[in-house]
């Protein structure tokens, strides 16, 4: 039986689970898809994955079939002239080299009650996905979060609306090199 684990900063016993959704990560967006992504030894990673970073991770022991990343939208990580928010508003305010600027209509929020799920990956096995956006809503419920902001191939907003939840669109289809993406919105079941 495939369970669900939240990992949090504060959860260092099961950061394995972490470096092997890293590593499904790049198998899939670098070795499958060839996106352009930083990676180092056998995993994927970039500036969102921190300490901040939630992750939500399908797995049968010490076995990952998937996950995703969750990231509250208020918080900013790095100083200087060097500083990120969250994947849909640094690609709305042209941080993301190579993401289309216009993939919002106007400028995303920043509010604490407000996350963004990014990084959807998951082995091809029935209904992982939906277990792990079905356990990312029970987490967001549970922290006080209000709606849910998500950046993939329309596909996936297709599989939201399939999974009973009422989309919104942030911004029209963009296209890239690596592909076709929608942000989107969706209220956080209570």
């Amino acid at each position: 039986m495939t369970e669900i684990t939240i990992v949090r900063a504060n959860c260092f016993e099961r950061y394995d689970l972490v470096r092997k959704f890293l590593a499904l990560r790049r198998a899939i967006f670098i070795d499958r898809l060839a996106w352009p992504l930083f990676e180092y030894e056998d995993i994927e990673f970039e500036q969102y994955d921190t300490f901040n970073s939630v992750y939500v991770i399908a797995h049968a022991g010490s076995e990952v079939y998937g996950g995703a990343r969750l990231i509250r939208t208020d918080q900013t990580v790095g100083t200087g002239n060097i500083r990120y928010t969250y994947m849909i508003k640094d690609a709305f305010d042209g941080l993301l080299p190579g993401m289309p600027g216009g993939i919002c209509y106007e400028p995303p929020p920043e509010d604490g009650n407000i996350w963004e799920l990014t990084r959807l990956a998951t082995r091809p096995t029935t209904n992982v996905a939906r277990s792990i956006l079905d356990a990312a809503n029970r987490f967001l419920a549970a922290e006080g979060a209000v709606r849910c902001l998500f950046l993939g191939p329309p596909a996936f907003l297709r599989l939201a609306q399939t999974m009973g939840y009422t989309p919104t669109r942030l911004g029209p289809t963009v296209r890239n090199n690596d592909g076709s993406f929608v942000a989107f919105s969706c209220a956080v079941r209570a």
